[in-house]
Protein backbone atom coordinates (compact mmCIF):
# COMPACT_ATOMS: atom_id res chain seq x y z
CA UNK A 1 0.00 0.00 0.00
CA UNK A 2 1.31 3.63 -1.10
CA UNK A 3 1.04 6.11 1.86
CA UNK A 4 1.46 9.89 1.65
CA UNK A 5 1.99 12.13 4.13
CA UNK A 6 2.37 15.47 4.38
CA UNK A 7 3.72 17.48 7.22
CA UNK A 8 2.25 21.30 6.82
CA UNK A 9 4.18 22.33 9.80
CA UNK A 10 6.58 25.24 9.59
CA UNK A 11 8.01 24.71 12.83
CA UNK A 12 10.31 21.74 12.78
CA UNK A 13 9.88 18.85 15.79
CA UNK A 14 6.87 20.54 17.14
CA UNK A 15 3.43 19.32 17.96
CA UNK A 16 2.25 18.26 14.56
CA UNK A 17 5.53 16.79 13.85
CA UNK A 18 5.55 14.83 16.60
CA UNK A 19 1.66 13.40 16.04
CA UNK A 20 2.31 12.81 12.35
CA UNK A 21 5.65 10.62 13.32
CA UNK A 22 3.55 8.28 15.49
CA UNK A 23 1.07 8.10 13.14
CA UNK A 24 3.46 7.06 10.35
CA UNK A 25 5.19 4.56 12.81
CA UNK A 26 2.97 1.86 12.66
CA UNK A 27 2.18 2.14 8.77
CA UNK A 28 6.56 2.57 8.39
CA UNK A 29 6.34 -0.54 10.62
CA UNK A 30 3.70 -2.67 8.46
CA UNK A 31 6.40 -2.45 5.53
CA UNK A 32 3.63 -0.22 3.82
CA UNK A 33 5.12 2.25 1.45
CA UNK A 34 5.71 5.81 2.91
CA UNK A 35 6.90 9.08 1.64
CA UNK A 36 6.80 12.17 4.13
CA UNK A 37 7.03 15.62 2.68
CA UNK A 38 7.62 18.91 4.81
CA UNK A 39 5.61 21.17 2.73
CA UNK A 40 7.81 24.03 4.43
CA UNK A 41 10.93 23.37 2.86
CA UNK A 42 9.19 22.40 -0.69
CA UNK A 43 9.45 25.47 -3.11
CA UNK A 44 6.01 25.82 -4.17
CA UNK A 45 4.30 28.62 -5.52
CA UNK A 46 0.46 29.80 -4.61
CA UNK A 47 -2.01 29.06 -6.98
CA UNK A 48 -1.74 32.05 -9.54
CA UNK A 49 -5.96 31.74 -10.55
CA UNK A 50 -4.13 31.74 -14.52
CA UNK A 51 -6.83 28.95 -15.39
CA UNK A 52 -3.94 27.12 -17.37
CA UNK A 53 -5.20 24.53 -16.01
CA UNK A 54 -8.95 24.37 -17.16
CA UNK A 55 -8.29 22.61 -20.16
CA UNK A 56 -5.83 20.15 -19.51
CA UNK A 57 -5.80 19.55 -15.79
CA UNK A 58 -2.43 20.22 -15.45
CA UNK A 59 -0.63 23.34 -13.61
CA UNK A 60 1.32 25.09 -15.62
CA UNK A 61 3.55 26.28 -12.82
CA UNK A 62 7.05 24.44 -12.78
CA UNK A 63 8.08 23.73 -9.51
CA UNK A 64 7.99 20.99 -6.41
CA UNK A 65 4.19 20.52 -6.90
CA UNK A 66 5.01 18.31 -9.55
CA UNK A 67 6.34 16.05 -7.06
CA UNK A 68 3.69 16.22 -4.97
CA UNK A 69 0.72 15.51 -8.08
CA UNK A 70 2.68 12.20 -8.80
CA UNK A 71 2.67 11.52 -5.62
CA UNK A 72 -1.05 12.28 -4.95
CA UNK A 73 -2.31 10.80 -8.07
CA UNK A 74 -0.60 7.29 -7.20
CA UNK A 75 -1.39 7.19 -3.33
CA UNK A 76 -3.60 4.75 -1.98
CA UNK A 77 -3.52 6.43 1.82
CA UNK A 78 -3.03 10.26 2.44
CA UNK A 79 -2.23 11.64 5.28
CA UNK A 80 -2.08 15.72 6.10
CA UNK A 81 -1.06 17.29 9.48
CA UNK A 82 -1.57 20.62 10.09
CA UNK A 83 -1.18 23.38 13.03
CA UNK A 84 -4.12 25.05 13.23
CA UNK A 85 -3.19 28.58 12.42
CA UNK A 86 -6.17 31.41 12.96
CA UNK A 87 -8.68 29.22 12.75
CA UNK A 88 -7.61 27.34 9.50
CA UNK A 89 -5.22 24.92 8.23
CA UNK A 90 -1.35 26.67 7.77
CA UNK A 91 -0.08 28.24 4.66
CA UNK A 92 1.83 25.69 3.89
CA UNK A 93 -0.90 23.28 3.80
CA UNK A 94 -3.09 25.65 1.86
CA UNK A 95 -0.72 26.51 -0.76
CA UNK A 96 -0.70 22.92 -1.67
CA UNK A 97 -4.69 22.39 -1.72
CA UNK A 98 -4.93 25.56 -3.92
CA UNK A 99 -3.01 24.14 -6.38
CA UNK A 100 -4.92 21.03 -6.57
CA UNK A 101 -7.09 23.11 -8.67
CA UNK A 102 -5.66 21.04 -11.41
CA UNK A 103 -6.86 18.17 -10.04
CA UNK A 104 -10.49 19.78 -9.67
CA UNK A 105 -10.55 20.82 -13.30
CA UNK A 106 -9.46 17.53 -14.17
CA UNK A 107 -12.57 15.60 -11.98
CA UNK A 108 -14.64 18.10 -12.75
CA UNK A 109 -14.40 19.84 -16.18
CA UNK A 110 -12.44 16.95 -18.22
CA UNK A 111 -14.33 14.27 -16.07
CA UNK A 112 -11.07 12.28 -15.54
CA UNK A 113 -11.18 11.60 -11.78
CA UNK A 114 -8.24 9.67 -10.25
CA UNK A 115 -8.98 6.32 -9.79
CA UNK A 116 -8.69 4.05 -6.71
CA UNK A 117 -6.13 1.19 -6.71
CA UNK A 118 -7.03 -2.24 -5.13
CA UNK A 119 -7.09 -0.85 -2.40
CA UNK A 120 -9.29 2.46 -2.63
CA UNK A 121 -8.44 5.97 -1.20
CA UNK A 122 -8.47 6.62 2.47
CA UNK A 123 -7.49 9.62 4.38
CA UNK A 124 -6.34 10.66 7.99
CA UNK A 125 -6.21 14.54 8.71
CA UNK A 126 -4.23 15.35 12.18
CA UNK A 127 -5.12 18.59 13.47
CA UNK A 128 -3.28 20.91 16.35
CA UNK A 129 -3.79 23.56 18.21
CA UNK A 130 -3.74 25.95 20.97
CA UNK A 131 -7.28 27.31 21.03
CA UNK A 132 -9.81 25.54 23.04
CA UNK A 133 -12.81 26.31 20.41
CA UNK A 134 -13.78 24.26 18.08
CA UNK A 135 -14.13 26.58 15.49
CA UNK A 136 -10.46 25.75 14.56
CA UNK A 137 -11.53 22.26 14.16
CA UNK A 138 -14.58 22.90 11.71
CA UNK A 139 -12.90 25.43 9.56
CA UNK A 140 -9.94 23.40 8.89
CA UNK A 141 -11.43 20.13 8.07
CA UNK A 142 -14.03 21.92 5.63
CA UNK A 143 -10.99 22.87 4.02
CA UNK A 144 -9.45 19.68 4.05
CA UNK A 145 -12.66 17.74 3.06
CA UNK A 146 -12.94 19.44 -0.20
CA UNK A 147 -8.93 18.85 -0.27
CA UNK A 148 -9.46 14.99 -0.57
CA UNK A 149 -12.88 15.27 -2.00
CA UNK A 150 -10.97 16.58 -4.97
CA UNK A 151 -8.22 14.60 -5.01
CA UNK A 152 -10.63 11.62 -5.05
CA UNK A 153 -10.76 10.09 -1.42
CA UNK A 154 -14.24 10.04 -0.22
CA UNK A 155 -13.29 9.09 3.19
CA UNK A 156 -11.57 10.57 5.90
CA UNK A 157 -10.98 10.77 9.50
CA UNK A 158 -10.00 14.31 11.67
CA UNK A 159 -8.09 13.58 14.72
CA UNK A 160 -7.75 16.84 16.22
CA UNK A 161 -5.86 18.44 19.28
CA UNK A 162 -7.05 21.03 21.08
CA UNK A 163 -4.88 23.38 23.85
CA UNK A 164 -1.72 22.45 22.80
CA UNK A 165 0.33 25.01 21.60
CA UNK A 166 4.20 25.41 23.09
CA UNK A 167 6.91 23.14 21.27
CA UNK A 168 6.16 19.37 22.42
CA UNK A 169 2.96 20.17 24.50
CA UNK A 170 1.52 17.49 22.89
CA UNK A 171 3.84 14.85 24.78
CA UNK A 172 2.29 15.58 27.85
CA UNK A 173 -1.11 14.98 26.20
CA UNK A 174 -2.59 11.76 27.75
CA UNK A 175 -3.69 10.19 24.79
CA UNK A 176 -1.93 11.95 21.70
CA UNK A 177 0.55 10.05 20.54
CA UNK A 178 -1.43 7.02 21.12
CA UNK A 179 -4.20 8.20 19.66
CA UNK A 180 -2.09 8.52 16.18
CA UNK A 181 -0.88 5.45 15.98
CA UNK A 182 -4.04 3.85 16.28
CA UNK A 183 -5.59 5.99 13.59
CA UNK A 184 -2.41 5.45 11.35
CA UNK A 185 -2.68 1.80 11.90
CA UNK A 186 -6.23 1.60 11.19
CA UNK A 187 -5.97 3.45 7.74
CA UNK A 188 -3.93 0.24 6.43
CA UNK A 189 -5.21 -1.85 7.85
CA UNK A 190 -8.41 -3.59 5.50
CA UNK A 191 -11.39 -5.58 6.35
CA UNK A 192 -10.40 -9.06 6.17
CA UNK A 193 -12.60 -9.73 3.17
CA UNK A 194 -10.71 -6.71 1.34
CA UNK A 195 -7.35 -8.31 1.50
CA UNK A 196 -5.41 -8.85 -1.39
CA UNK A 197 -3.07 -11.58 -1.99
Amino acid sequence: MKVVAFNASPRPNGNTELLLEAAVRPIAEAGHELTVFRLNQLRLKPCQDCSGCDTTGKCIVNDDMNELYDAIRSADRIILASPIFFFALSAQAKIMIDRCQAFWCEKYLLKRPLKPGIFGRKGLLLLVGGMKKDIGVQCAEACAKAFFRTVSVPEHVTLPFLGVDAKGAILEHPTALHDAAAAGNNLCTLPKEEHHG
